[in-house]
């Protein structure tokens, strides 16, 4: 029991054992003088029990006296040796160097922590630097894998032996949305073509063709084979699936009676033709078109029901010079508006202006791309000629013009300073802030066992912070980040999202993250937010700084949103305590200064700096955390009760509000 107090609690219990003993001690004194005065003969000079009232009296000031002595010795030994070492302590697990004030009165033990910090400091920089050198030309293997993988068309995923995502590429990410990696595959796609596929593999198949269709009702194919390595698993190739069209009777019928009408008429076309003869003929051949029209509708395949392209995807694959492109999701067809972008920076070069591309987010909802030259601006009537051409020569009948059309959106010249441009305005995906990189991957999930038996530094989690119209639970929700970890590791996972609080924004508020009523006003509302949120963070553990009121904020919007957050939750600023001592500060900004993170200027009091460096700062922690033999939720699940004077815990927030109907 005493090996789980801490160092200060242990020295508190020395000195009230050492104050109850000088209190036993001189009670025990006055009832032995009170004792022998009793049983003396009176005198004199007064009664025996003045003598005893006047010891009663000296043992009481006696007592408090060497109470209060111990208590003040017990003050400065706490804040001077303590506290200190406690601090110390911390600095010397999470590999902080302390401040030369910490410590002055332990002598030697301050210097030489802080001596043992800086040579810590600089051996992992020299093992840094080392395993740098060592692994560059990996690196650029790895790298060129990554662009590889990420570059093919098809989507491909790897998954566990139980099923859970250790690897997808772009492509996977964006024919199944919201894919994560240490999620359930089966998550994403209706169950039967993936069972089946599945049970043929159980029965001794290598590999095996899959027809799939997603859980929003997409349509795909694919081979799903297993690996032939011990830790077994799968991987899934995915594709749009094709339909096979095949000639409907009824209009290739029309067709055929039709011609067949036609051809004895166009045989006497030698003579004048008779006046209804010619009716006859114009009522056939638009009796041809129509039918023409019908089987060209019946053959046409079906508008794709979600068109998605990321905006560096389409930039790179433009092969132009390139500016800044904004982390977006466009609403748009990748092969048609970069067909289209293509060919106009082609004709751009050949008239003399080279081009450099550039996407940029105009607003929550639009994003522009431009390709800017320096000199003067296109005609407007050279563009619309060279619109009427075709990017793909394949589809002669899918102009420049009709691409633009089909996206209900435009393309204009402007002028800009000296620099001409061309605007092509394209609608942001609702799921445009929720990016990922273009792999990937953690294969060291496989060996990690099932998500509740983890240790802390193999977990699956995402941290996250919100800003808000205000500091009251009551307040509203203006943004929300997220970050993925897994393994003790960033993934790039990331959501970002403005979100319409449907209220003004308190310009005490703006002055706090900067988020005003016009960056919001076209941004999705709490429910399709917290909806995004809710899927990106599922199965995860939530980690957030000072998390009852981010907790908070979710759980107050389930009435409105319909979306339950059940996640286990851990908190860094308990965390930090659990290092650092109670007595400490555990504000963000503090806990980055002890770990020296750095938030760059301008993004501190946002969703997603704050975010950054929180996840940083749980990252930093780990080691520190594993010292203390806090290596597990549960552990932190109960370390967390010691701390409740300082911040509630969310977790248990979570299961008072679930057992709160079950007491009702």
């Amino acid at each position: 029991m005493i090996g789980r107090l801490s160092l200060r609690m242990r020295i508190f219990l020395i000195f009230a054992g050492l104050a109850a003993g000088l209190l036993a001690l001189t009670g025990a004194g006055l009832l032995v003088a009170a004792s022998v005065l009793s049983g003396a003969p009176a005198t004199d000079q007064g009664q025996p029990g003045g003598v005893t009232d006047a010891l009663a009296l000296a043992g009481l000031i006696a007592g408090l006296g060497g109470l209060g002595l111990v208590a003040w010795v017990w003050f400065l030994f706490d804040t001077h040796v303590g506290r200190a070492i406690e601090t110390l302590a911390g600095s010397l697990l999470t590999g902080a160097t302390p401040d030369a004030g910490q410590g002055r009165y332990l002598a030697d033990l301050a210097p030489a922590v802080r001596a043992a910090a800086q040579a810590q400091a600089r051996a992992r920089k020299d093992l840094e630097t080392a395993l740098a050198a060592h692994a560059e030309a990996e690196a650029r293997e790895k790298a060129l894998l990554e662009k590889i993988l990420s570059d093919i068309g098809a989507g491909a995923i790897l998954a566990g032996p139980e099923g859970r995502v250790l690897f997808y590429n772009t492509a996977a990410g964006q024919l199944l949305p919201g894919l994560g990696l240490d999620r359930e595959l089966a998550r994403f796609l209706r169950p039967g073509g993936l069972e089946a596929a599945q049970a043929r593999l159980d029965a001794g198949a290598d590999a095996t063709d899959v027809a799939l269709i997603g859980v929003d009702g997409s349509r795909l194919s694919g081979r799903l084979r297993r690996l032939q390595d011990e830790a077994g698993g799968t991987v899934l190739i995915l594709r749009p699936a094709q339909r096979e069209l095949t000639p409907p009777r009824a209009p290739v019928e029309a067709l055929r009676r039709h011609a067949a009408t036609l051809t004895p008429l166009l045989d006497d076309l030698e003579t004048p033709l008779p006046a209804p003869l010619v009716e006859v003929i114009r009522t056939e051949g638009r009796a041809l078109s129509a039918a023409l029209f019908e089987l060209e509708t019946a053959l046409t395949p079906p508008a794709p029901r979600q068109r998605r392209v990321a905006a560096e995807e389409l930039a790179r694959g433009l092969g132009l010079p390139l500016a800044e492109v904004a982390p977006l999701t466009l609403a748009a067809d990748g092969w048609q508006i970069g067909g289209l972008l293509t060919l106009l920076g082609a004709r751009l070069e050949g008239s003399g202006r080279a081009p450099t591309a550039a996407i940029l987010s105009a607003d929550v909802s639009e994003a522009q791309v431009l390709l800017s030259w320096t000199g003067p601006a296109l005609p407007m009537d050279q563009l619309d000629r060279w619109l009427l051409d075709a990017p793909d020569p394949d589809h002669p009948e899918m102009s420049g013009a009709a691409i633009l059309a089909s996206h209900g959106t435009g393309i204009w010249p402007e002028q800009a300073g000296d620099a001409g441009q061309l605007v092509l305005p394209l609608t942001v995906s609702p799921i445009a802030r929720e990016a990922r990189p273009a792999v990937t991957y953690d294969f060291a999930l496989a060996t990690r066992g099932a998500p509740d038996t983890r240790p802390l530094n193999a977990l699956t989690c995402v941290v996250f912070d919100t800003e808000t119209t205000g500091l009251a639970l009551s307040d509203r929700i203006v943004q929300i980040a997220g970050l993925r970890i897994a393994g003790g590791r960033l993934t790039g996972e990331q959501f970002d999202m403005l979100v319409n609080p449907g209220r003004p924004i308190p310009p005490s508020s703006t002055e706090i993250h900067g988020i005003t009523d016009e960056m919001v006003r076209g941004a999705p509302d709490v429910t399709t937010a917290l909806r995004g949120f809710h899927h990106f963070a599922e199965g995860a553990v939530l980690i957030a700084h000072n998390a009852p009121f981010d907790m908070g904020l979710l759980r107050a919007a389930e009435g409105e949103t319909g979306q339950h957050f059940s996640n286990r939750v851990m908190d860094t600023v308990l965390l930090s305590a659990m290092i650092w001592g109670q007595a400490e500060t555990h504000s963000l900004d503090a806990i980055c200064e002890r770990l020296e993170i750095t938030i760059p200027e301008g993004l501190r009091h946002t969703a997603m700096g704050d975010t950054e460096a929180t996840a940083q700062a749980f990252l930093k922690m780990l080691p520190a955390l594993e010292a203390k033999g806090i290596t597990r939720f549960e552990h932190v699940l109960s370390q967390a009760q010691k701390y409740r004077r300082l911040l509630g815990d969310a977790n248990l927030d979570s299961i008072q509000r679930t057992a709160q109907p079950a007491r009702a």
